[in-house]
């Protein structure tokens, strides 16, 4: 078995990606520290490191949307780990269901789930 210790963390970080169990599309990426793949491995909810607030953060805290685990994969140099999850309403901040909504030309392909002003 693989423990959170046994990664390779960057300045304390793992790159981790979700995905959603059954269509596989991609949500989103964010970054995780030890502590929150241990509350996610322990709680079975998905928890994030936020950079931008240095904070542990339960992905739906605020908005209900939670990302519940069904497998936790690692990748070959264990320095990043693949979340497939049940995806509880969108997963993006700004409505969508997953945050790559846009193609490089700016054309919005993704599926607006929520209000974003009626979440946060």
């Amino acid at each position: 078995m693989i423990k959170p210790e046994d990664l390779k963390y960057d300045n304390g970080l793992i790159q981790a990606i979700a995905q959603d169990s059954e269509t596989k599309e991609i949500l989103m990426c964010a970054f995780m520290n030890k502590e929150a793949l241990e509350k996610t491995l322990d709680t079975g909810i998905v928890h994030y490191w936020s950079r931008s607030r240095q904070s542990l953060w339960k992905k739906g805290e605020s908005s209900g949307h939670t990302q519940k685990v069904v497998e936790i994969r690692i990748d070959c140099d264990m320095d990043a780990v693949l979340l497939l999850v049940r995806q509880e309403g969108g997963a993006c901040h700004t409505g969508y269901r997953s945050c790559f909504y846009r193609t490089i030309d700016g054309k919005e392909i993704g599926e607006k789930v929520f209000d974003p002003e009626n979440v946060y």
